[in-house]
């Protein structure tokens, strides 16, 4: 399997699937994981690369999201057990990979990928990454270190991306917590960095000076009404049932938000 994700939109992914099927057979197993990632948003397309690539079995993953295309960034591929990611050297491919090495118990080997000056300075998707990944699955994620192109390299020498920890603040019965707002989904759904157990049995909580029920559905509060759930990430998320949290809640990418209960 070879799964694909980037911000391109259409129809630059089905150039990239072009040099993945011409070079391993139209009977290669294709996966889109998404090409609808926030343009130029490293940070959002980590995020979700990290709670989506667990779920599949063994795969090459080929991951772009790349404002850095056509400078002298490096091309990297990464492998984690029985999985590889191929992608630039931008942070992208680590949180995924942190967590599939929690996963599988495995190490992260991260590689440079040398490759020829590409056909073009804007689409290394196409041109670099994609015949990467596809020459990868050919021979294999156990083999892969053996390629003449690929040269392994130190924790120093690529570029890393770790999401940011909340802070917690007791005093007698009072708690605040302090994070960080990681990504807002297209519902509007509104993600914090902040980990559900956290708030332990809390009924409520201010947020930013709102107050809003910490619930386990939507459906526990009325059409329109403010909510504080877990999501399937495990992290806390400021939403509306049937509306946009991020609206309700005047919060935007990045921001610091503030939990008191």
């Amino acid at each position: 399997m070879l799964t694909l994700a980037s911000d391109f939109g259409t129809p630059y992914p089905a150039a990239m699937k072009g040099v993945v099927l011409d070079r391993l057979g139209e009977d290669t197993t294709l996966v889109d994981v998404g090409h609808d990632f926030p343009r130029q948003d490293v940070r959002t397309a980590a995020f979700w690369l990290r709670e989506t690539l667990p779920y599949f079995p063994p795969a090459v993953h080929l991951a772009v999201v790349d404002p850095g295309v056509g400078t002298d960034r490096a091309a990297l591929a990464v492998r984690v057990g029985d999985h590889a990611l191929v992608g630039p050297d931008n942070g992208l491919l680590l949180p995924p990979a942190r967590v599939l090495a929690e996963q599988q118990d495995a190490d992260i080997e991260v590689f440079d990928v040398a490759y020829d000056a590409p056909e073009s300075t804007t689409f290394h998707g196409r041109d670099v990454f994609a015949p990467v990944a596809a020459e990868v699955h050919e021979v294999g994620v156990d083999a892969m270190a053996r390629l003449d192109d690929l040269t392994r390299l130190d924790e120093d020498d690529y570029v890393d991306l770790a999401f940011s920890e909340p802070t917690v603040e007791r005093d007698g019965g009072a708690t605040t917590v302090t994070g960080e707002v990681l990504v807002i989904d297209d519902f509007g759904n509104t993600i914090t960095n902040v980990p559900g157990e956290v708030l332990g049995d809390a009924d409520e909580a201010v947020v930013e000076g709102l107050t809003a029920p910490i619930v386990e559905a939507f459906a526990d509060v009325s059409r329109g009404d403010r909510l504080l759930t877990v999501g399937s990430h495990g992290y806390v998320e400021c939403d509306v049932n049937h509306g946009r949290g991020d609206k309700a809640f005047g919060l935007t990418l990045g921001d610091e938000v503030r939990f008191s209960f």
